[in-house]
């Protein structure tokens, strides 16, 4: 009775959303560089928490952004869907494609040669509760900070068999996953989100990588989503959905608590596998993808200006040309070290292709359609203008109060849009023209404009970083958005009153201190309410 009443609610927004946008579209209302440019992703989020169903909600948001920006002409909006959101989105994510089968290509190998089951071996014996489970998977998100794409599915591959050992949830290892992936990189100099920040700064004036290291110790949201990793861990106390999930796995043995399950390819048993095996194909991915990522910024470039400039190189970097570019060499020699340690054949290598190919069809799709609509809500309905527009207008008054503000249209706006990188673009040239650089509250607004896109990041269902901790945790997408949800807003909100109180004190190591607080103060009331 529940599912389908749930299916009626979610035909009835899918036809009030296209007759809303048709409506609107028919009476000649103004679409653009309005409330109306946010409207499609609003529609998008809603329905796929209703539904718990990503593809279709997704889908109509793309629809119903095209047909606001196509001025009454049928025609240009199927043109906006397939040309301006589904064609230019493959084209715009293409690397990432890559990146990902081939991320799929080597967990298929690796499995194949049984090096995840022997690290699931060593990790029998080594990692004997769920608290170090838990964990070691933080540690590893930590110590992979180059990038938020290749920490997501790393962690997940090495982790899964480990936590479900120890019956820890999939939404638990996803919201792990999820939570250590962009706030790492958010922290990290060396990571391709500086070199993104870095030249989102071009043409402002700032050196771009002084700035990103001196916004990292206001960034309230990424260290204080670490502090509360480790009270959750620490305490035992989950909320929220996820208790559920923790539950139904720790007393049932039930991993995804809902009848739809991600089948993701099974440990090998290969006798001959050892750690080794795990270990140096992902140490290698490492290695080479940030050689990969420092050729690409032009560090052995003799004619380049980033020549033997590690700082230039990373700032310049594309992530999504030299990513795979890294890959692809590392899964060359993988498969040649693992032939030659007769762990799997040439056949068996070429079989593991398809494999990974179709372990991340899911996530393709959905970062596919997730960019499609980040792509019409702002090129075609310019929803960066409004928001710029809502910024100017009278802001500039309330100088103590702008970090907490700038870091709550961060989050609605990467909410909305489903992209930290987006948003940080949209915002930082805004940021460095509503302060004087001189003023230690710049860097509070600088960081309050990042931490604001990494919350919203970490928080939408169409982010591509939620997406692929789903993916690489192999855990329904959905459970996944609607278990962490109530995390990543209990660190939120603990974050605003960080920011407020930034804005007037000006010291990161007094409101760190504050933020640490109030999470343990949360925890010991939620304490108290489930003994109740």
């Amino acid at each position: 009775m529940k599912k389908r009443a749930t299916s009626v609610i979610a035909m009835f927004t899918m036809i009030a959303s296209v007759l809303m946008a048709i409506i609107v579209t028919a009476t000649g209302t103004t679409t653009t560089a309005t409330f109306w440019s946010l409207v499609p992703p609003i529609i998008a989020i809603a329905l796929a928490l209703i539904t718990k169903e990503v593809y279709s909600s997704l889908f109509l948001g793309i629809v119903v952004g095209s047909i606001l920006a196509c001025n009454r002409s049928a025609t240009v909006a199927v043109d906006h869907v397939v040309s301006d959101g589904l064609i230019a989105a493959i084209e715009d994510t293409a690397g990432i494609f890559l990146f990902l089968v081939i991320l799929g290509i080597l967990v298929a190998l690796i499995n194949k040669a049984g090096g995840s089951a022997a690290f699931g071996r060593w990790a029998q014996t080594h990692i004997k509760t769920r608290i170090g489970a838990q964990f070691a998977t933080f540690a590893l998100g930590i110590l992979i900070f180059i990038d938020d794409y290749f920490n997501c599915l790393t962690v997940g591959s090495v982790m899964l068999p480990v936590t479900d050992n120890h019956k820890i949830s999939r939404a638990k290892l996803s919201y792990l996953i999820d939570a250590t992936a962009a706030p790492i990189c958010m922290i990290a100099p060396i990571s391709s989100w500086a070199a993104a920040v870095s030249e989102y700064t071009k043409g402002t004036g700032m050196n771009g990588f002084e700035l990103f290291v001196k916004a990292i110790p206001y960034n309230f949201y990424s260290l204080l989503t670490f502090v509360f990793i480790i009270v959750l861990v620490l305490s035992k106390r989950d909320f929220g959905p996820m208790a559920k999930h923790e539950k139904n796995a720790l007393e049932k043995g039930d991993l995804f608590s809902t009848e739809e399950r991600v089948n993701g390819s099974e440990n090998e048993t290969n006798a001959k596998g050892r750690v080794l095996d795990l270990v140096l194909p992902i140490l290698l991915l490492i290695a080479v993808s940030v050689y990969a990522l420092i050729y690409n910024g032009g560090f052995f470039n003799a004619d380049s200006t980033n020549h033997g400039n590690l700082i230039g190189a990373f700032s310049d970097t594309t992530a999504g040309t030299a990513l795979p570019w890294g890959a692809i060499i590392a899964l060359i020699v993988i498969v040649a070290y693992l032939v030659c340690r007769k762990l799997i054949t040439f056949k068996d290598a070429m079989d593991c292709v398809p494999k990974g190919f179709t372990a991340m069809v899911p996530a393709i799709t959905i970062l596919t359609f997730a960019t499609a609509l980040k792509n019409i809500t702002s090129t075609l309905l310019q929803s960066d203008v409004f928001v710029k527009t809502v910024m100017d207008s009278g802001l500039k008054n309330f100088t103590s109060l702008l970090p907490a503000v700038i870091f709550l249209i961060a989050c609605l706006l990467a909410f909305a849009t489903g992209t930290s990188w987006g948003t940080f673009g949209i915002l930082i040239p805004i940021v460095c023209n509503m302060f004087d650089p001189s003023n230690p509250i710049f860097y509070i607004g600088m960081s309050a404009c990042l931490a604001g896109a990494v919350c919203g990041d970490h928080c939408s269902p169409i982010s591509d970083t939620t997406i692929m901790s789903s993916a690489g945790a192999q855990c329904v997408h959905v459970n996944h958005v609607s278990t962490q949800l109530p995390y990543a807003i209990t660190v939120a909100a603990i974050s605003f009153v960080c920011f407020l109180v930034a804005g007037f004190v000006q010291s990161a190591l007094l409101c760190l201190a504050l933020g640490a607080v109030l999470i343990l103060g949360f925890f010991a009331v939620l304490r108290l309410i489930q003994k109740r």
